[in-house]
């Protein structure tokens, strides 16, 4: 006998119809009720459906661990109390604003010297005037002896024509080193020779610093533009809470450099380091020396708001690095919004200025010298 077609069996067909209807059904139900008990939460804590083809298991806990909550995005303003969800437009749009006034804030680090150039502390917040491109700017942040954690590119020149004075040299930097760091302070040991060797990387170690400082080898070039590049691009790369600076030693007889002038100098002011450079000159008599190099040196160093120092002898070195550290150790914090805001990739001119109109009497009576970075390159917009 000849078996019956599939489609002949009336009761068998309709049966698998009405299953095929039912499951329709039911699927129709589930969806509709997990919708409805997901709109009752907020944007935020809402699951997403899952990506075609994951296996199920992926959205089960281990057995014994406690299931996974959704918790919202934190809050960039820390002053911000309101704990209720925003939607998800107000959201962003908070977002947005905080991010950007967050990027536009300029740090100004200044030092500022009475008229026996020695530090001037406790000065008032009213004591200073900002300007950006002329115009007075609104100070939000003041620190009159700032806390935040130093990071110090420490360079010393490797040359032959520097190296005779190398011992002496190493001798005041490590001493220089231990009396500066402090808790969460922080160094590296860069030589300055024909190439730029970054010998010890950033350390609280002052045993390894010491380490690094007595192994320097002798070059026979001077690289001080390509030594600023790699010293300014590493502390770029640096905590936006901590304080940058480069100490250069040399004789700033720049002679093989790859990295001309502009490059060194544009990478000096984006890190947003300040530089102190101090020349110890083999040769007394300007005719006599390579004279190009201090002259550079002398324009990036005033830029990124440091100082130079020509001792006459090596033996002045400690004097020096004490000079430096006592004015790490008073400097005045100045933060503010750029109104109005410059182009982006820009150089920005800043002044800082110090008003005796409102100090006691005694001290609106002394004469003020501020050093600062006098110009900062502005960022994609």
């Amino acid at each position: 006998m000849r078996p019956t077609p599939f489609f002949t069996r009336p009761a068998l067909f309709v049966c698998l119809c009405l299953s095929a209807v039912n499951f329709a059904a039911a699927l129709r139900a589930r969806v509709a009720s997990a919708s409805q008990s997901q709109s009752d939460r907020p944007p935020w804590a809402r699951k997403t459906r899952s990506n075609a083809g994951s296996a199920p298991g992926n959205t089960t806990p281990p057995a014994g661990t406690a299931p996974s909550t959704t918790t919202p995005p934190p809050i960039v303003n820390p002053t911000d109390s309101s704990s209720a969800p925003p939607d998800d437009q107000s959201s962003q749009q908070n977002q947005r604003g905080r991010i950007r006034v967050s990027v536009n804030l300029v740090n100004v680090l200044a030092s500022v010297l009475d008229d026996h150039n020695r530090p001037a502390p406790d000065l008032p917040r009213e004591a200073f005037q900002l300007f950006e491109e002329g115009v007075e700017q609104k100070i939000e942040i003041f620190e009159q002896e700032t806390q935040q954690p130093i990071d110090i590119a420490l360079m010393v020149d490797a040359s032959l024509s520097a190296h005779k004075e190398i011992v002496f040299e190493q001798d005041s930097a490590i001493r220089f080193l231990r009396q500066v760091l402090r808790s969460g302070d922080r160094a590296a040991i860069f030589a300055v020779s024909e190439d730029v060797h970054r010998l010890v990387n950033f350390t609280d170690d002052v045993g390894q610093l010491q380490s690094g400082i007595r192994r320097m080898p002798a070059g026979a070039g001077t690289s001080i533009y390509d030594g600023l590049l790699l010293a300014a691009r590493t502390l770029e790369n640096r905590g936006e809470d901590r304080r940058r600076v480069m100490i250069l030693v040399t004789d700033a007889g720049e002679t093989t450099s790859s990295t001309d002038f502009d490059a060194a100098r544009k990478a000096a002011v984006r890190s947003g380091s300040l530089l102190y450079t101090i020349v110890v000159r083999p040769v007394k008599n300007e005719s006599g020396r390579n004279t190009a190099g201090e002259h550079a040196l002398v324009a990036i160093t005033d830029t990124m708001g440091g100082a130079m120092f020509y001792p006459d002898a090596v033996s002045e070195l400690d004097g020096i690095f004490d000079r430096i550290n006592r004015e790490l150790r008073t400097q005045y914090r100045l933060g503010y919004y750029p109104t109005p805001r410059g182009p982006a990739n820009s150089y920005r001119s800043i002044e800082v200025k110090v008003s005796t109109e409102n100090l006691p009497a005694a001290s609106a009576s002394a004469g003020y010298q501020v050093r600062h970075r006098k110009t900062y390159l502005t960022g994609p917009q």
